[in-house]
Order: C-alpha cells, then structure tokens, then sequence
C-alpha cells in the first residue's frame, strides 16, 4: 500500500465519526522518531481511538489533525469568527477578507496569501492558520457543536472545550501542606471537590434547571473560600478560572467529566517509549499508530482484535468496516 493510500485509508476510518459525534477526548504524550524528539496525539470517545504522531503539539499541529487527511486551508464565517476571538487585529483581518481567494489547497497556497496581504507578524500569521484550518476542518464534516474534553492542555482549546476534574482536583492533591492546619484545609477541599463531582455524575442521568443553578453556587462556594492555607488559595482561584470549562457538563450533560480513556488509550505509547527507542521509519511510524487505532477501536467496540486481524488476512470480511461500526454505534447513542 502506498502512503498516500495509507493516509486515506485512515483518514476515512478517523472521519467517519464526525457527522455523529457529540464529543471527543484528547491527550498527548511524548514519542520518539528518527532519533528525535516528538509527540502522538489520541483522539477518540467510548467508541474509537485514533492515534497519530508529529513533530509538533501545537494548536496548528491539533487543527490539521482534525482536518483528518485534508490539505486545505479556508477562509469562512467559522474562520473569521475564530480570528475576532483570538482578538487578532480588525486590520490584519481586513487585508484578509480584501485580498481575493478563500479557499486554498496547501500550506505553500496559504503562506503565499498571507504574504501577498501584508501579514508579516508572527501572532498574527499564526491566528489567521488557527482560524483557516479550523474553517477547513468544519467545511469537511466536523460538528460546530463538538466538545472536546482536554487535561487544559493550551493546543486543545477550540470548539466547545471542557475540562478533565481529576485533572483539576490533582493540583490540590499535589499540595505539600507545611503543617496540620494546612493538611486539615487541604483534605476538606479535596471532600468537598469530589462531592460535587459526584453530583455532576448525578446531574448526568438526570439533568434539571434548579440542579443546575445549585451546582454552579456550590462550585464557587468552594473555590472561591479563604483557607487557612494561601498556596491553596491560589490554587482555588486559579481553578475557578476555569468555571466554565469545568462546568461545561451542566449545558452538555452528554460529555464525560474527565479524560481518564484518552489516558488509557495512550498509555501503551508511554510504556514503548520506556523500553525502546522509537520508530526508525516513516513506514514504521504509520504503522504504529495505525495498529494502535485499530487495536483500541476494537477492543471500544467489543471485537477481538486478534479476530479482527485473522478476518481481514484472510479476506473473509466476516466483520464488517470499523467506520460503519462506528457509525451505527454513535448514531444509536
């Protein structure tokens, strides 16, 4: 199989999801490749897991994952909406939108538009690439209305974001208390934390508006209270700058409260890495990471993996497409 055809092939299994899901999952981790340095990004829910490595973890790197094979670059309404949110100056913008062309098949397209409309600034080139690339990404399938759970990891910041709580209650935990006043606060926030977590839980199955409005007073009951301790303080402060992400399960009930799965899936990448030194090719590389997607996709799906490989071997394609199990599998949530 040629590489081209090997993108495409797990490219159509990536995107065929994105007309049915309501919400993914991420995470990263370091990898190596040809002896340098790198990163894989999962993404995924409780039906598939895909897996893909690159030199990068930046929000670019993020946004042409989930353009999931395509090249393009766009300029939309989702694109310009992106650019005023990220603040990127009216003048910049405008030399946009002036300038003629909005759509652009590939990276060598798209500099040359930016440099033919002025934009020298690094920021703002790099703002105008976020919002292009997301506009691509939506024009080929993927939901306005996703939501994508994250650790808080900057590069996963798009869309409807939400946040990870066991992410959120380990800055807590990892507090080192100086004495007993401050373990005695400690231990009562972190109570208190995972009492409301396990209402949220409960908010799930059964989401009501007074519910709502009592949750929302109750997380910042906690983290807005003065202890005893002011590295836990801050701590507090800083989560509850994050009410909105945190609390994003009250307008969608549908989302999961932390990323323990992405975690889970990307763990055998954490455990090569301990023991080896990397893939050496670009073969070996798609190789890895296509294995890897099709392993944890079966085993979401409740399919032998082992079952799988034999079915497909043989040609006796028993079992059929994973995208179309995937598909049926979301569309019946």
């Amino acid at each position: 199989m040629t590489k081209a055809a090997s993108t495409a092939r797990r490219s159509s299994c990536w995107r065929a999801p994105w007309p049915v899901s309501r919400h993914l999952t991420v995470d990263d981790t370091g990898t190596r490749h040809r002896g340098k340095n790198g990163y894989v990004t999962q993404i995924g829910n409780e039906c598939f897991a895909w897996f893909e490595t690159t030199s990068s973890k930046s929000r670019i790197n993020f946004l042409q994952l989930l353009r999931a094979g395509h090249t393009d670059y766009r300029i939309n309404d989702h694109a310009l909406t992106y650019m005023r949110q990220q603040r990127l100056p009216q003048q910049p913008r405008r030399r946009l939108m002036e300038h003629p062309g909005r759509h652009f098949p590939g990276q060598a397209q798209w500099d040359q538009h930016l440099t033919e409309a002025g934009m020298t600034k690094a920021r703002h080139r790099r703002i105008a690439t976020e919002g292009a690339l997301l506009g691509s990404a939506l024009e080929h399938g993927l939901s306005p209305d996703l939501a994508i759970v994250s650790d808080d990891a900057g590069q996963f910041d798009v869309l409807l974001h939400g946040l990870c709580w066991v992410h959120a209650e380990r800055l807590v935990h990892k507090l080192i208390p100086l004495n007993a006043a401050h373990r005695e606060d400690i231990a009562s926030v972190r109570s208190e934390i995972w009492t409301l977590y396990a209402d949220l839980k409960a908010y799930q199955a059964e989401p009501t508006a007074a519910a709502r409005v009592e949750l929302q007073q109750r997380f910042d009951t906690i983290f807005t209270r003065k202890t005893r301790f002011a590295t836990l303080n801050r701590t507090l402060k800083g989560i509850h700058r994050n009410k909105a992400e945190l609390l994003l399960v009250l307008q969608r009930p549908d989302i999961p409260l932390h990323t323990n799965a992405s975690e889970t899936d990307i763990r055998d990448y954490v455990k090569k890495r301990k023991v080896s030194g990397g893939t050496r090719s670009d073969a070996g590389r798609r190789c890895r990471d296509t294995f890897a997607s099709l392993k944890k996709t079966c085993r979401k799906l409740g399919i032998s993996f082992w079952d799988y490989l034999s079915d497909r071997l043989t040609a006796s394609n028993q079992i059929k497409p994973l995208p179309e199990l995937v598909h049926a599998r979301l569309s019946a949530r």
